[in-house]
Order: structure tokens, then C-alpha cells, then sequence
């Protein structure tokens, strides 16, 4: 493989490859890309998918506790009208739509590699950190955990979005298996 640098003011401004690398790029399929808004979800509050495909990485939006009748697991009203917030169920709902929505884009939670979540108040992290838990441990996902003044709905204590990496298990599955023929 060679390298060669381009002149300064030409229009490309990235090094030249020439030779095998150069031929293998060319020959190389591109990377899928697609998204989805999954069926059987809430809506998205705006116009993005619930997850993005790009090459080998699943990108999935802010997810909340929001179920498909649009009513929010964890929140309830009580007798006098105030509500009552749970974020130990709304983390579960989470991470639940999160499961389902990685699962209609072809992977498990197991494969998830950062997570970054919001929470209304930090009073909330040791219980958001209790379930979290039961979901993944220390050889999880990489994780940020930051307070918001404001999330897209006033009973809404929690939203997440994850990444996740589907390459070399995705690409063993897609192998064709030998055929091993025995010998008589």
C-alpha cells in the first residue's frame, strides 16, 4: 500500500491509497445503512427513528418508559390528582423498549457497548443503579449518567440511548457452514 499526500488547495484533502488497499475499498460492499420507527412502540415525539443502522453499529434514540397507548410505565395518578413517579419501573420500561427495539434491528442487549442516560434528578441514581444492575454489570456497556433540567414529558424521570455493535458475531452467522461429507 502506498500512501501519497495530496497538494495543498486541490479539492481532496485526504491521503491518496493506491495499490491492494485501494483495490479492496473499491470491491468492499458498502455499509448498510437503515432506520426504523418500530412497530408496536410509542411514536417517536419527533421526527427520528427509533433506532439507525450504520455499518456494524445500531444506534438507538432517547428511549423512555413511554408504552405504545402513549401512557408511561411508573407514573400514576393517585385519588387527589397528584402522581405518583416510580423510577425503579420507568429504568425497567426503558431498558425493556431498548431490548425490543435492538431486537427488530437484529441484536440483543448483550451487544450494547455505551449508554448514556438522563435523569431528571440525581436523587434518582441509586435506584436508576439497582436495576441498571439487573440488566448489566461491570462487564457492560460503558456508561454516562448526567442530570437534566427537562425531559419531553413532565412524568418522564429517565431516558437512555444506546449503541450497540454487531460485528464479529453478525458476521459468523452470516458465513455459509461448510459441508463436511464423511468418508464411507
Amino acid at each position: 500500500m502506498t500512501l501519497t499526500a495530496t497538494p495543498a488547495g486541490s479539492r481532496n484533502r485526504g491521503p491518496r491509497v493506491r495499490g491492494s488497499a485501494a483495490r479492496a475499498a473499491r470491491a468492499a460492499p458498502a455499509a448498510p445503512v437503515a432506520s426504523a420507527v418500530v412497530p408496536g412502540k410509542a411514536r417517536p415525539r419527533g421526527t427520528f427513528p427509533h433506532y439507525r443502522r450504520a455499518g456494524d453499529f445500531i444506534f438507538v434514540s432517547g428511549t423512555s418508559a413511554r408504552c405504545a397507548d402513549d401512557s408511561i410505565a411508573g407514573a400514576a395518578r393517585t385519588a387527589d390528582g397528584r402522581w405518583l413517579l416510580d423510577i425503579r419501573a420507568q429504568t425497567r420500561a426503558v431498558l425493556a423498549n431498548i431490548r425490543d427495539i435492538l431486537a427488530t434491528a437484529g441484536t440483543t442487549l448483550a451487544e450494547v457497548v455505551e449508554i448514556c442516560t438522563y435523569l431528571r434528578s440525581m436523587d434518582d441514581f441509586a435506584a436508576y443503579n439497582e436495576v441498571y444492575s439487573e440488566f448489566f454489570g461491570y462487564d457492560g456497556p460503558a456508561r454516562t449518567t448526567v442530570a437534566v433540567a427537562a425531559l419531553p414529558h413532565p412524568q418522564l424521570l429517565i431516558e437512555i440511548k444506546a449503541t450497540a455493535w454487531r460485528g464479529t458475531r453478525a458476521r459468523a452467522a452470516q458465513r455459509p457452514r461448510a459441508i463436511v461429507r464423511r468418508r464411507r
